[in-house]
């Protein structure tokens, strides 16, 4: 292919760099890839063949200034292969994984860099560099050793050897799960057989079937995690017995998208691969460079917190089967899949709440521009303005450029709200385009969703949980936007994966709060807003049900070390027996309450980047609760409080040890009671 017809090779003409996705062809890709590594590589040889010793200005700013057709590439490609996977995007993103792991490996541990790296750490003292660029070279050099760049020839061999099959026994699982979510997602022939879900989410199941070609039936898809929304709703045992049967299958079937050879393969490699690095575990490896430091810290933290859990599930269980045993004409013993059906029921009894009837005061557009888009304008000025003229990676993704108080511009926001058949599950952020000063360069982030898309003109009327994760994703976007760095490398959440949550769990808070709850939560067709007596027993219920989700998300950090502590000499030959006996040991093995990811489909940590690091959720969540609590003494939803949070957190990015900005921020280290009080486990 000619480069010059390849729109990823041209300069960026579009605003803020915004590839231009309309002129963008699959084909494009694998080209501009070898190209991109082809510059890196000649970018990084021609700081190596200097032949005066190493300064800050001779190998520091041209590495920063190295690679920056490659981020372009990679973050277009990337973006799309999670969220728009066609089959031709699966075998680009199959034959990619292996060409990208060797490329990285021959940056980051190329021997004559490396030594001009350490070289520069050596006399960090005597360097007079300010603050951000001291700490680069202590990054870079901590990460190229973390890497192996300090080992002999032979062991790199082996090292790049075993990323490269990583690389593409992580590829394997995404696709194994995207297919086997994909063939699982549930038929049902009629809409009896849904009964207890709204108008909407029938239009939406009905849709769902039609775009598969099965006119007047209904599908209801799977989301990521065990489970489904609506099961709190379905009145049919049977319907929520075959939704969680679907879930809970997902990779262990025995078909051609079984995952657990693919797993036990990943975990056996990451074991070698931590022990040629000189680790105990992958668990060790992984937490050296993150703020917990090692697994037993990270051990410490959950067995402390799941007894209490588990604790707390059985009274939640305890009070679930006597509603059974009250209301049911033949009553039966709790199972999975009832949990959340028969909890509504004991929420509506001791809070006079249904959740499933609050639907209608959260319409999608309102909670994103009263609600989300609101809740950051209040608190740090920003404004947001929809570009129609600007096309995205797919028609369903829409651009809003953002504005800083006072006008001038700050980034593009992409939101991808609806679930299809091509985008993988869950929700989470990404960049296209990252900031920096050295570059020139300013963010575009994007927000990707699963909420089920009705049929055309009815509304999307979204869960609370729904709610949440909007709230949640917009907060790791926003810290994608205001980080404001000289190095790429600090650029946006490039930040240790344990604190990396943080600030999006911060940004839950808002979601309740009275000023912005009353600006978005309002009738979609009466715009009543919602009862204040409602709202003050939504936040009285805080707290209900806390032992279960407790619970199934700690089973799920347990697994993850679990798997990642074991050493190259531990292997496993039956995945659901390692699974139970790893529940069984920290006391979380109650069937009722399945953990949020089983192994087979947890692509956090087998096709994402949480391995050994599910636990970053709860580990953040200290510190988030701590957060909270200084918001609330502190006045709340101010533009003060959010200048203050965005100037000492959210804007250095990774520039900066993230628990000594947090301690910038606070004024202390994280307390854990304001966790402990959250969670109903104090």
């Amino acid at each position: 292919m000619n480069d010059a017809a390849n729109p990823l090779l041209a300069p960026p003409h579009l605003p803020y760099a915004l590839p231009d996705y309309a002129a963008i062809r699959p084909e494009h890709y694998l080209p501009a890839f070898r190209a991109a590594f082809d510059e890196h590589l000649a970018e990084i040889s021609a700081i190596t063949r200097v032949r005066s010793m190493p300064t800050f200005e001779n190998t520091m700013v041209p590495l920063e200034q190295s690679g920056s057709l490659l981020d372009r590439v990679a973050h277009a490609f990337y973006t799309v292969s999670s969220a728009d996977a066609t089959a031709q995007i699966q075998a680009i993103d199959e034959e990619l994984a292996p060409l990208m792991a060797a490329h990285e490996d021959a940056i980051r541990l190329d021997a004559q860099l490396y030594w001009r790296v350490k070289t520069l750490h050596d006399q960090l003292d005597e360097l007079a560099l300010d603050v951000e660029s001291r700490y680069l070279v202590e990054r870079h050099y901590r990460e190229m050793t973390h890497a192996g760049a300090g080992l002999d020839d032979e062991h790199k061999t082996r090292l790049t050897a075993l990323n490269q099959m990583l690389s593409t026994l992580t590829t394997t699982f995404e696709k194994n799960l995207l297919a086997d979510t994909n063939e699982l997602a549930v038929i049902f022939d009629a809409a009896e057989e849904l009964d207890g879900l709204t108008d909407g989410e029938l239009s939406a199941a009905a849709r769902a079937a039609t775009e598969r070609g099965l006119d007047g039936k209904f599908l209801v898809t799977l989301p990521l995690f065990t489970g489904h929304p609506y099961l709190a709703s379905l009145t049919r045992r049977e319907s929520r017995r075959r939704i969680m049967e679907a879930s809970r299958s997902r990779g262990m079937r025995g078909n051609e998208h079984d995952n657990r050879a693919v797993l036990t393969d990943i975990v056996a490699l990451r074991a070698e691969r931590a022990a040629l690095l000189g680790y105990d575990s992958h668990a060790a490896y992984v937490t050296a460079d993150e703020t917990a430091g090692t697994p037993d810290a990270v051990a410490d933290l959950l067995r402390r917190l799941a007894p209490a859990a588990a604790s707390n599930a059985r009274t939640e269980q305890a009070a679930l089967q006597a509603i059974i045993d009250e209301t049911e004409a033949e009553p039966f013993a709790l199972e999975a899949h009832d949990w959340a059906f028969y909890t509504e029921k004991v929420r509506t009894a001791k809070y006079d709440i249904d959740t499933a009837a609050l639907r209608p005061w959260f319409e999608a557009e309102r909670v994103l521009q009263d609600g989300v888009f609101h809740a950051a304008t209040q608190l740090y000025g920003v404004s947001f303005s929809e570009r129609h003229d600007l096309v995205a990676y797919h028609p369903g993704a829409r651009l809003f450029e953002v504005f800083n108080p006072g006008g001038s511009p700050l980034g593009l926001y992409v939101l991808d709200l609806y679930t299809r058949d091509t985008k993988r599950g869950g929700a989470w952020m990404n960049p296209i385009v990252s900031q920096s000063a050295l570059r020139g360069t300013a963010p575009v982030v994007v927000n990707n969703l699963n909420v089920a898309q009705p049929a055309d003109g009815q509304p999307t009327l979204l869960t609370l949980d729904e709610v949440t994760t909007l709230f949640h994703e917009f907060g790791h976007a926003l810290h994608g936007l205001f980080a404001t760095v000289n190095y790429p490398h600090f650029a946006g959440t490039n930040v240790f994966r344990d604190f990396v949550e943080f600030p999006s769990q911060v940004n839950e808070m808002w979601i309740l709060w009275a000023e912005v709850l009353d600006n978005y939560a309002r009738h979609h067709e009466t715009g009543e807003p919602l009862d204040a007596a409602i709202v003050e027993r939504l936040r009285a219920s805080e707290t209900f049900n806390q032992g279960h989700d407790t619970s199934e998300y700690l089973a799920a950090a347990w697994l993850d070390q679990a798997w990642h502590r074991r050493g190259t000499s531990d292997a496993v030959t039956d995945v659901d027996a390692f699974e139970a006996e790893a529940l069984a040991d920290i006391g979380l093995d109650n069937p009722a309450v399945p953990t949020r990811y089983s192994s087979t489909y947890f692509a956090h940590v087998f096709s994402g980047g949480y391995s050994a690091g599910y636990y970053s959720y709860i580990w953040s969540e200290v510190l988030d609760a701590d957060t909270v609590e200084w918001f609330r003494e502190n006045g709340g939803l101010t533009r003060e409080n959010g200048d203050r949070f965005r100037a000492r957190l959210l804007g250095v990015g990774g520039s900066k040890d993230p628990l000594e900005a947090y301690r910038d921020f606070r004024g202390r280290d994280a307390d854990i009671a304001p966790l402990l009080k959250r969670r109903g486990l104090g």
